[in-house]
């Protein structure tokens, strides 16, 4: 390969990889919607929960009838979860004093991401979505780290 192709390669090549790349501002806007949905539940907020949810989104995790081997998607929506937030850790006993809480950012494009956050007894899989220059999550899976738990 000449020169000269190589040159072009390189600069098609790099116009292809930056074009869409994230910026800062949206990498920690990104984090703070993932922060806010597990920090809502620490320390029940509902108006924290709210804030990083795109009013259609939803949950799903796969889930076991207690006494057949038949599994389904459980599946939950923004409203309920924001009723969550503000019910789930009322007495402070759901989780440890230092929570985990690890947002790995897996993808991120102009107007979408995907997100893993590690919390102390579950993963979520996140993808979001840039609205009108806010990152809203929209869709969530998830699953316990001990999946017998999901009964």
């Amino acid at each position: 390969m000449n020169k000269t192709v190589a040159s072009i390669l390189v600069l098609l090549l790099g116009g292809v990889f930056t074009s869409y790349a994230q910026t800062k501002a949206d990498s920690l806007a990104i984090r703070r919607a993932a922060l806010d949905y597990i920090e809502s539940q620490h320390k029940p907020d509902s108006a924290q929960m709210a804030r990083c949810l795109h009013p259609r989104l939803v949950k799903r995790t796969f889930w076991k009838y207690p006494r057949q081997s038949r599994e389904y998607l459980r599946e939950s929506h923004a409203d309920e979860m924001v009723m969550l937030a503000a019910s789930y850790n009322v007495k402070g006993d759901k989780f440890p004093a230092t929570p985990r809480k690890e947002v790995v950012l897996l993808d991120v494009s102009s107007n979408t991401a995907s997100v893993k956050l590690y919390a102390d007894d579950w993963i979520d899989y996140m993808h979001l979505a840039k609205l009108n220059d806010e990152w809203k999550i929209v869709n969530v899976l998830w699953q316990f780290n001990d999946v017998k738990r999901h009964q």
